[in-house]
């Protein structure tokens, strides 16, 4: 995780010691060595950097095997690992490498590497395993263990030992748990020597694309449309009331295109708005709160989402443009409710907006940065209208930010007469080469969290855990879809305290996911099934931000020097609204644009189609955004003014006609779904003119006293 350092910032507010600051709470809480370039350390870790990206883009040109290929990519991956990563975080291992760390590295390497050098030999001869195999893979899977330790906490770690444990001890579980155990060879055999384990698709996924978009994201934040994004929100939006939290909130919307990390936005936009948000009357723990759910609603908004997207198209055989297609609307409405319950606080506060000297100016602020939307618009161009493979996107839009970045800096000089140095020459491509190596630094932890997964969803093909957890979860629900689903949001929220997005994803999307299908299936409820991906996807994001152990939540206090609970507890409230879409979209997949051809039998794969009618998206929009205010209003206990507790439920009312309008059609007998949002509309209509009416009474008793 990097920061931007720069002595001055157009907003005109920070100091350098602010940035220090937020960098360092970055790097302790992610546990980072740290060197300066006058340490032999830091150019070792920039090379092999630098090599890492240089590699995966060259496989994007020469493809090869795509076992060799992930091969390659744990091996820098642990490498990186132990070079960046300390065994403990104290000062004897992070002042320098010690001699163990870098024996440590190169066990890892010769492991992880092995796959790839001998990839003939153990094609040819597949179950057929030397001992110098088996040696290989115990070795190297314990490595793997000690890098997530290192990397992701112990969470992660543990869980792929328990699961390790799990697969060997089979004959002496519980009877419900009981199954006949594998051999250590074996166990050894699947883990590390098959795709089923470690190599299997969640880290192909990870080296062929998310990879590219992590890099695309780093070199468009060295670039500087990082500060960019936060200017523009701020031009944009700072004279409003709350200006700061609005900006905020659209800021970091557009670091997530950047970043899919929720640390990274919280750190990267809460440097510049949590401290503006206090100065414009904000608590420190709402304006920590604002930046946390905005920053963990960073990861859902399409194209990076987390790199999880990615992992989704692949589990379930869709185009990644299918993904990105059907959490657009989720996304949106999500972010949307998210600027409406910071204007309804605001309110609350009575802010106003920043001086109009503290704003940078709209039109220039805009013209200023308008290159660095180019290759973001040209991403999704060609993956949404072109259809080109996501690395082949990503790949022509890192060569044109490439392009960009090598000649942004001679525009800038010509056009403002400023000499044109070498300094000005060269400053393109050594922002290029810093892209790279941060680039590459920042897939260190998908790289292993994803390799570690892989552990997870190797045990379930090896002792068909997945049918064992189909029974313990239907006798703990009884067969009833709403506790199963309860179930499932929970158990996602623990495992997501202690695990990054992505693998949480993998995790839940291995064991839980596919029992949600057969039980929803089993009792009467057919949904596609990125409708359950994505609703375990959404509650692994939640857990950013959720006490005691929501990373992003202990960022955003460290910024607003506020308490880390009060925080987390203060950014779950805001996250509320994104905790009921997965339910919502669960029971009305239309809100994934997604409907069935003959809904009397939906559980046909062939059954669902796209929806692709402009007014019909357009009608699911602000019906879903209607409803998501309607919520926001129920939980803020505000709309116009404040509401009292009939008017709030209310409000409640309104959610279920605007969000499953099917589902209130049929139970009502209305002759079609459209009456259905007809009545919603018309309830927040009521409550509309009811709190303009209730707030002129108000002015007029606080005139008359």
């Amino acid at each position: 995780m990097e920061i931007k350092k720069e002595k001055t910032h157009s907003l005109g507010q920070l100091e350098q010691e602010q940035i220090d600051e937020a960098e360092n709470i970055a790097n302790d809480l992610e546990g980072q060595r740290v060197f300066g370039k006058q340490h032999y350390e830091f150019w070792l870790i920039s090379t092999i950097a630098f090599f890492w990206s240089l590699f995966q883009l060259y496989i994007v040109v020469e493809p090869i095997n795509s076992t060799i290929a992930r091969s390659t990519h744990l091996s820098f991956a642990i490498l990186l690992t132990f070079l960046i990563f300390p065994m403990f975080k104290k000062p004897y291992f992070l002042e320098k490498i010690r001699w163990f760390g870098y024996t440590l590295a190169l066990i890892g390497v010769g492991t992880a590497s092995y796959i790839a050098i001998n990839y003939v030999s153990l094609s040819t001869r597949p179950g057929d395993y030397l001992q110098i195999d088996i040696i290989v893979a115990l070795v190297g899977i314990v490595i793997l263990i000690e890098t997530g330790r290192r990397v992701l906490g112990m969470a992660l770690s543990i869980i792929a030992i328990l699961f390790l444990a799990y697969d060997m001890l089979g004959p002496y579980m519980p009877e419900l748990l009981i199954h006949k155990g594998a051999s250590l060879n074996k166990l050894a055999g699947h883990m590390f020597l098959t795709t089923e384990g470690i190599f299997g698709v969640p880290l192909g996924v990870s080296t062929g694309f998310v990879f590219l978009f992590v890099l695309f994201g780093s070199l468009l934040d060295k670039a500087g449309a990082g500060e960019y994004f936060i200017n523009l929100a701020f031009s944009l939006l700072g004279r409003f009331r709350g200006g700061p939290a609005k900006a905020a909130v659209v800021a970091s919307g557009f670091t997530g295109i950047i970043s899919g990390s929720s640390i990274a936005n919280t750190v990267t936009t809460g440097t510049f708005t949590i401290p503006l948000m206090k100065r414009t009357g904000f608590r420190p723990e709402q304006a920590g709160a604002v930046e946390v759910a905005a920053s963990t609603n960073g990861q859902l908004m399409p194209p990076v989402m987390g790199a999880a997207a990615f992992i989704i198209a692949e589990f379930l055989g869709l185009s990644y443009t299918d993904v990105i297609y059907a959490a657009f609307i989720p996304a949106f409405v999500s972010y949307f409710a998210l600027f409406y319950i910071v204007h309804l606080e605001a309110l609350k506060l009575g802010l106003k907006g920043m001086n109009a000297d503290e704003i940078p100016p709209k039109f220039q602020t805009f013209m200023n940065g308008i290159h660095y939307l180019v290759p973001i618009f040209f991403l999704m161009y060609t993956l949404m209208i072109l259809q080109e493979s996501a690395a082949s996107a990503a790949f022509n839009a890192i060569m044109l930010l490439m392009l960009l970045m090598v000649v942004q800096h001679p525009f800038r000089a010509y056009i403002t007469k400023v000499p044109l140095t070498k300094e000005v020459y060269f400053s393109g491509f050594i922002d290029i080469l810093a892209g790279m190596i941060a680039g590459a630094k920042n897939m260190v932890p998908i790289a292993i969290a994803t390799a570690l997964a892989g552990i997870v969803v190797g045990s379930i093909t090896l002792t068909g855990l997945g049918q064992v957890l189909l029974d313990i979860i239907e006798s703990l629900s009884g067969g009833n879809i709403y506790v199963i689903l309860i179930l499932a949001a929970a158990v996602s929220l623990v495992l997501g305290m202690g695990l990054p997005t992505t693998a949480n994803y993998i995790v839940m999307a291995s064991l839980t996911a596919p029992v949600i299908l057969i039980l929803a299936h089993d009792n009467g409820f057919l949904i596609p099934a990125i409708a359950a991906h994505l609703f375990v996807f959404y509650f692994g994001i939640l857990a950013d931000d959720t006490p005691p152990v929501g990373l992003a939540a202990y960022a955003a206090a460290g910024i607003a020097k506020a308490d880390p609970i009060k925080t987390g507890i203060q950014g779950f409230i805001y996250d509320i609204r994104t905790a009921i879409l997965p339910f919502m979209f669960f029971f009305n997949p239309e809100l994934l644009l997604i409907s069935a051809v003959d809904p009397m039998n939906p559980a046909d794969p062939k059954g669902w189609v796209w929806i692709t009618s402009p007014v019909e998206i357009l009608i699911i929009f602000v019906g879903a955004f209607i409803g998501m205010m309607a919520f926001a209003c129920f939980t803020q206990g505000f709309f116009v003014t404040r509401t009292s507790l009939v008017e709030r439920f209310s409000f409640l009312l309104v959610v279920p006609f605007m969000f499953l309008p099917k589902i209130m059609a049929s139970y009502l007998h209305l002759p079609t779904h459209y009456i259905s949002y007809l009545i919603g509309l018309a309830i927040f209509a009521l409550l509309f003119l009811y709190g303009k009416s209730k707030s002129k009474k108000e002015e007029l008793l606080a005139s008359i006293n």
